[in-house]
């Protein structure tokens, strides 16, 4: 014989944990501290406008705001943001069913008429609240006749009637309408706070979660907390109540953020097959390659940041392999470095997005990518590279015992990357036959000892000692080289004649320095 037992109601996370009051707020303290400010001095405004991107909390801090106004209990009976206790009409508004609070979505009453069924009935007073309340969600959505139907309203509205506009696209709201409403902007919730928030739910549904597992859920959520609580949600039913790494990722088609940083560090390093090897067990793993990409990009930009700004080290919302190696890579890769893998990933991207064959897109890409990398741009490569013609005796008729005749015979022997990189990267130590002590600069590429070490091993036939020092070493070359010039150029400005020839000539100013035997570069 069966049973009819009752199913128990399951409510989705972001709606069971929908803030009910202003305290419940996470992340806009400054919205409720001009509200509590506005409240208690009574100058309270005739129309709100909300504005914020989705799942910000618009809609939900429209309808705490409306219980606000209509607060009432048996011992209070006056606006107020301070709720002890249920009150009179709480539960209604909260539900979206109270009569005198009604609710408009614009997307879908765009017109005049719907417009002028609201102006018809403000006139009209409550029928039980304080104040009848109309939240018009998407209020950019209104056409220009429907706006200037509301407009008249907004600017003498009955004592008995508040509006609460929200919005995602503020701009697209013309200036005659927020000019009459007191505005906020609801802000995406910090990394931080919005952890905090998610394992103190997780903590009320028993719910086992790895604090890895939940920084990836608040970054792929991006401050927003009705995406983070539907994410959690779904990793809670895909991972059968214990939420993981793996099971967020594997949930999301994320790659394993290790790995990415592995194949970021194969791709600045010029390690091409390392690389697609790389590439390829993650997509073998089921990610998808322009989520791969995705991810790189937004590595990228996590180490370019760390650049700047070394305390983002300390965020919350990043694991601590992305904290440690970040700052590492910060220390070691160059802007120009940064910024060009930036942009050419950006490209490439929606490269891949649009071909037939993603995977192969993808990988050259990637090729592209690496050998980009460590690699000067034109403009420095034409303004470093020097051909030294005067000197009659070349590097490779003689032994090695200078620096200069290292930089030298880099070039002879068209090796022009490292020339480059010896000129602008190396501050020496000390040099003497077998043995180099330097140190580099914070902007030198990662295979930059290396390539040096090679290149004397090819020449000599010998292993040389190299020690690359934390800490010592003059100006590089090409420093020295920067300043001798900047040195003739002040002399030149200074100089009495060159300074009454330029006079002659208006808007004219020195630009270089050459003797007469010199010759121009190319």
């Amino acid at each position: 014989m069966e049973t009819d037992i009752p199913e128990k109601t399951y409510y989705v996370l972001a709606r069971k944990y929908r803030p009910k009051e202003f305290s419940d707020l996470i992340g806009q303290t400054p919205l409720v501290r001009t509200l509590k400010n506005a409240f208690e001095s009574g100058r309270i405004a005739q129309a709100w406008m909300l504005t914020g991107v989705r799942g910000v909390g618009k809609t939900t801090t429209a309808r705490i705001l409306a219980r606000a106004l209509n607060y009432k209990t048996a011992i209070m009976d006056r606006p107020t943001i301070h709720f002890d206790r249920l009150g009179e009409h709480c539960e209604a508004i909260m539900n979206g069913s109270h009569v005198d609070v009604v609710e408009m979505d614009a997307a879908s009453h765009t017109g005049i008429e719907d417009i002028r069924e609201i102006t018809e009935h403000v006139r009209y007073r409550p029928v039980s609240a304080r104040y009848k309340i109309y939240i018009i969600d998407e209020v950019h959505m209104l056409s220009t006749q429907a706006f200037n139907g509301l407009l008249k309203t907004l600017e003498e509205p009955p004592s008995h009637v508040k509006f609460i506009f929200a919005t995602t696209e503020i701009r697209k709201v013309p200036m005659t309408v927020l000019s009459r409403c007191q505005r906020f902007d609801l802000r995406l919730v910090a990394s931080k706070v919005l952890i905090e928030h998610l394992k103190k739910i997780s903590y009320a549904e028993g719910i086992k979660v790895q604090d890895e597992a939940i920084a990836i859920i608040a970054r792929v959520s991006e401050g927003s907390v009705r995406d983070a609580l539907s994410v959690l949600d779904q990793a809670i039913a895909y991972g059968r109540d214990e939420v993981e790494v793996e099971t967020v990722s594997s949930m999301l088609g994320l790659a394993d953020r290790t790995r990415i940083i592995n194949l970021f560090e194969d791709i600045m390093g010029g390690a091409v097959g390392r690389a697609l090897q790389g590439f390829k067990s993650l997509y073998e793993a089921g990610a998808d390659p322009k989520m791969i990409l995705s991810e790189l990009a937004e590595f990228t930009h996590l180490v370019t940041r760390l650049y700047f700004t070394p305390d983002l080290g300390e965020d919350f919302s990043l694991v601590e392999e992305e904290r440690r190696r970040g700052l590492a890579f910060a220390k070691k890769l160059s802007v120009m470095t940064l910024s060009q893998s930036w942009q050419i990933l950006l490209k490439g991207i929606a490269e891949v997005e649009k071909s037939s064959r993603p995977f192969a897109a993808a990988e050259m890409l990637l090729i592209r990518l690496s050998h980009a990398a460590d690699l000067p741009t034109l403009d420095e490569v034409i303004r470093n590279l020097e051909v030294t013609s005067s000197q009659e005796e070349t590097a490779s008729e003689k032994k090695i015992t200078e620096f200069s005749d290292l930089i030298l015979l880099a070039g002879e022997k068209g090796e022009f990357q490292l020339k480059f990189m010896l000129r602008e990267y190396v501050r020496l130590i000390s040099f003497e036959s077998g043995r180099i002590d330097f140190t580099l600069t914070k902007d030198a590429p990662l295979n930059c000892s290396q390539k040096i070490f090679e290149f004397l091993y090819k020449c000599t036939g010998e292993s040389w000692v190299m020690n690359v020092a934390e800490e010592g070493g003059g100006a590089t070359v090409a420093e020295k080289e920067r300043a001798s010039r900047s040195a003739l150029l002040c002399d030149a400005e200074n100089d009495s004649d060159v300074a009454e020839i330029v006079s002659l000539f208006p808007g004219s100013k020195v630009v270089d320095v050459r003797f007469k035997d010199e010759k121009r570069e190319k």
